[in-house]
């Protein structure tokens, strides 16, 4: 069985050309281009106000910025800074600030909360000491508050570090402020027994 063949006479092939260019701008079409929209913030004759951008309706919070909770959120309470922890501080939640806080805060203010970070090592300004009266007299909330908002050359980190976390590195400092300030007082009656246990063999060689 034979199939038919298309044969085309070359002396009509411009004419072909043609014909099939025309076919292919008629298939762009450059109203897909020219679409109607609105640019942000462009004007607009649409609406009576004359912008393209519509105001949002009242009421209106962005997902997951509903943060109803003052306390979680800011670390005030009617506006003045919080004396508690919206959370109870666990050895976890401590283990996580101090985790926190070594990547994020010791670079200026030191492993120890002294100021002594390795930037301050390099030349930068010294922050002040966790273990000056005036901050260890600081309730949590004040450190929330700057640690969130930032303070003098420190900047924010609210966008770096969730709330909790801010919280745990509060925590954290908390136990760094008693941990360079403790007495022998401050030390649990069963953790007093095992320190007069390791220390039994040095007094008996210096009675003194």
């Amino acid at each position: 069985m034979r199939y038919p063949t298309l044969s085309i006479d070359m002396k009509h092939a411009p004419t072909l050309l043609v014909v099939l260019a025309a076919l292919a701008l008629v298939g762009c079409r450059q109203d897909m281009h020219d679409q109607a929209k609105a640019k942000t913030l462009a004007a607009s004759e649409f609406y009576a106000d004359g912008r393209s951008a519509r105001p949002v309706v009242s009421g209106t919070v962005a997902r997951g910025q509903l943060h109803l909770d003052e306390h979680l959120y800011t670390g005030k309470i009617e506006g003045r800074h919080a004396e508690t922890f919206p959370f109870a501080i666990t050895p976890e939640k401590l283990r996580r600030g101090q985790e926190r806080f070594n990547i994020y805060c010791s670079p200026c203010h030191g492993r120890l909360g002294d100021g002594s970070g390795m930037i301050v090592q390099r030349g930068f300004r010294r922050p002040s000491s966790y273990h000056e009266d005036r901050l260890r007299k600081a309730p949590p909330g004040y450190f929330f508050d700057v640690i969130t908002n930032g303070f003098g050359t420190m900047f924010d980190y609210a966008d770096r570090i969730a709330p909790e976390d801010r919280w745990a590195i509060v925590a954290y400092i908390r136990a760094l402020q008693l941990s360079q300030n403790a007495g022998l007082e401050d030390v649990p009656a069963a953790e007093q027994a095992k320190l007069d246990q390791a220390n039994a063999p040095r007094l008996q060689e210096h009675p003194g």
